[in-house]
């Protein structure tokens, strides 16, 4: 429950509205606020000052499309898998966001990559990848370059960052995501969504989890155990 104060006037608040929670209706519009307000996405719990760009909505890949793929200022690429909690999907959702990772790892070579980023970008803004990074992140055509390297090396190995987004997170899922990245190497996080609507108001406020989790994977093994 929110509480939305249309009277600034602190001592009174005779026009105090109690808001219940909203539900998003479709998972397009979850996919669309996402698109446009990628700022909600709160990863500056992971990392501070971590700005997200994301640079199109339904990346084909072929296990199906991602919901949303974007990247940070240090050339990482996320993929982003919005579902709702009533689509009867949603214990498969990172099995299936996974999928995708895997499928872009294996099936797209970095020129194909960027050829269907930039198909996008030019459709919706009439701009490609390079003007859009120096553009957001507000940089130099070198520095731009930097981080177009940082994608292609991150793309060749496979180095993905998933986030589930989802309108009510189950306990079994949160656990999942701690499990996960406390026991691998996969940096995947969950994202639950409080969302409320009031007149023409949308709140949103998120909560973040995998993001507590510090990376303790070890792969070395004792003499003993060594395998030939």
């Amino acid at each position: 429950m929110v509480n939305y104060y249309g009277n600034h006037n602190h001592k009174k608040w005779k026009n105090a509205k109690k808001i219940e929670k909203s539900d998003f209706e479709k998972e397009d519009y979850l996919q669309k606020f996402i698109y446009e307000n990628p700022e909600s996405i709160p990863l500056y719990d992971i990392k501070e000052n971590i700005q997200l760009l994301v640079l199109c909505r339904e990346f084909p890949t072929n296990s199906g499309p991602v919901d949303a793929l974007g990247i940070d200022r240090e050339g990482s690429i996320y993929l982003v898998e919005t579902k709702l909690y009533k689509n009867p999907d949603k214990r498969l959702v990172v099995a299936q966001v996974l999928d995708y990772g895997a499928s872009l790892w294996k099936n797209y070579n970095f020129e194909d990559f960027i050829s269907q980023i930039n198909s996008f970008l030019n459709k919706k803004l009439n701009i490609n990848l390079n003007q859009r990074i120096e553009e957001f992140f507000g940089l130099e055509e070198e520095e731009a370059d930097v981080i177009i390297e940082s994608i292609s090396l991150n793309l060749k190995k496979g180095n993905f960052k998933f986030v589930v987004l989802m309108d009510k997170l189950h306990q079994q899922l949160k656990d999942l995501i701690i499990y996960l990245n406390q026991n691998s190497e996969f940096d995947i996080y969950a994202v639950e969504f409080d969302y409320y609507k009031y007149e023409s108001y949308e709140i949103v406020i998120p909560k973040i989890y995998g993001s507590e989790v510090k990376k303790e994977v070890g792969t070395s093994v004792s003499k003993k155990e060594l395998w030939n």
